[in-house]
């Protein structure tokens, strides 16, 4: 008997060593998935969430207005969902703030036709309305401007060729990734995909003008507006900002120095081209307003947190930028996202988890202009390998993003990243139902979690279907999401942020850079 007992107690603890921890990074707590589960698809919240970023707080330019009054609600709406340490935190001097109050174009002759548009962003108003002639001009280079010399006072001018539309093209279909297309992302053996070579460079042409200089002349002939069109798709207007706004940092005397640039539908924009090509005139009105700070102010991140308990000084990240064009509410681009990080943290608050390391949601500004706000944020809390690493860097385990659309999630980018395959995999299979099954190697960019990557950080990106319009345009509205695809995104990230933050090992980095 005394031999049976010591062979069951042997066995026993060979088990102990075979089997998993419960904080294995393998093991999946498949109970608290269940419960992930059903709160996050039997009582959303996600829509909801996603509907007042859109239909109430609207577009969200970095520094505007309209996005400060935006980081006051999101920091407010983190405290109600029950993240702590909520704040609104500035991250670098980012210029002078710009919002449009009111905008309106109108082809008056030959024909009356109201006409859509919006003004770039950091250009100046019409000081009231206009009405003017419109006319076309083709300045490429400088010798070209001698043909308009003394031509251009008190017009408007049409400052791009017009759009070659196909009828039958929409904007952005909904388009779903097949097996096909999932196979082959999974079968890339490279973080990169392959390329063909790059042409070499040619030397800048110097009798060219750049587009700022284009518009300075415009405006010393005593042009009243320019308006553009660099749109394919009908229904679809495509526009930024006004030349050299990135590189002079949004400045309050260049937006006053420039004038007012308008960036029009194509049909609209291509009307008004035919009509003048058959040389009968046309007329506009034209009204813009738009308001410019008077000083250099901070733009801000906003950022709220779950706290962990043992491994409390450890950091696990999931979030997506708040910032928007103006053109539209910005909604895949990227309400959803911050609606899907905000929704993950508040289903992991209301199924009571408790996680060991502290999970933190952040709303990133300037993400549009150039990753400001994930890079600063980067910089001052984890440094780099310039100005020295600080204690959080080695204290970080990993940072989840949602971004390039709206769609549902069906596997993770690893950015390059071997190390967390098996990792993911495991955490992946309590979705697959959903068909939530790739890994792909590849790299992708352009987007906050590549803040983290570029210093050895472990950032993701999910893999996406391409669902919505973008926000890059005006037709990016509520009306465009999949309320399915956002609850399945934020179980997942909910899941994702809690199996990472209960791990006794931090998600382990690249070794190669």
């Amino acid at each position: 008997m005394k031999t049976f007992r010591n062979a069951v107690l042997a066995l026993l603890l060979l088990a102990s060593f075979a089997a998993p921890s419960l904080n294995d990074p393998l093991q999946v707590d498949w109970d608290m998935v269940a419960k992930i589960r059903e709160e996050g698809f039997q009582r959303s919240q996600v829509m909801d969430i996603v509907g007042y970023m859109t239909d109430v707080l609207g577009a969200r330019l970095t520094l505007s207005e309209h996005m400060k009054r935006a980081q006051v609600w999101a920091r407010d709406k983190m405290e109600k969902a029950g993240l702590v340490n909520a704040v609104i935190e500035p991250f670098m001097d980012y210029g002078a703030a710009w919002d449009n109050e009111y905008f309106s174009i109108h082809m008056l002759e030959p024909d009356y036709q109201y006409m859509m548009g919006y003004p770039l962003a950091y250009t100046p108003g019409t000081n009231g309305k206009i009405i003017c002639p419109a006319i076309i001009v083709n300045v490429q280079t400088k010798a070209d401007r001698e043909k308009y010399k003394g031509k251009l006072k008190g017009v408007a001018v049409l400052a791009s060729p017009p759009v070659d539309l196909n009828p039958t093209a929409m904007p952005q279909d909904v388009t779903r990734r097949t097996d096909e297309d999932l196979k082959k992302l999974e079968g890339a053996i490279t973080p990169q995909a392959s390329r063909a070579a790059a042409p070499a460079a040619v030397p800048p042409n110097p009798e060219l003008l750049k587009a700022e200089e284009k518009i300075d002349f415009y405006k010393s002939e005593g042009a009243l507006a320019v308006l553009q069109c660099e749109s394919g798709s009908f229904g679809f207007v495509r526009g930024f900002s006004r030349p050299g706004a990135n590189a002079d940092h949004w400045s309050r005397e260049k937006d006053l120095a420039s004038m007012p640039i308008i960036a029009v539908t194509p049909e609209h924009y291509n009307r008004m081209y035919r009509i003048l090509k058959r040389e009968i005139p046309v007329k506009i009105d034209l009204e813009v307003r738009n308001r410019i700070g008077e000083d250099v102010e901070k733009a801000c991140n906003v950022i709220g947190e779950l706290p962990g308990s043992d491994l409390k000084d450890e950091v696990v990240m999931m979030g997506a930028h708040f910032d928007s064009w103006h053109s539209s509410s910005g909604a895949s681009d990227n309400a959803a996202g911050c609606a899907v990080a905000l929704e993950a943290a508040r289903i992991l608050k209301a199924v009571g988890a408790k996680p060991r390391r502290t999970i933190r949601v952040a709303f990133w500004g300037g993400e549009e202009q150039g990753i400001h706000g994930s890079r600063e944020y980067v910089a001052k809390h984890f440094g780099d390998a310039k100005a020295g690493f600080k204690p959080e860097y080695d204290k970080f385990s990993v940072y989840f993003n949602q971004d390039y659309g709206a769609g549902a999630y069906r596997g993770v980018n690893l950015q390059g990243n071997e190390y967390v395959r098996r990792i993911f995999a495991e955490w992946m299979k309590p979705f697959h139902d959903l068909g939530f099954t790739t890994l792909a190697i590849q790299s992708v960019g352009s987007t906050d979690h590549v803040s983290f990557d570029r210093v050895n950080l472990p950032g993701f990106q999910f893999l996406q279907d391409g669902v919505g319009f973008g926000g890059h345009a005006n037709m990016d509205f509520y009306d465009t999401l999949v309320p399915e695809d956002l609850m399945k995104n934020a179980v997942i990230m909910a899941s994702f942020a809690y199996h990472a933050a209960m791990s006794d090992a931090r998600i382990p980095r690249k070794t190669i850079q």
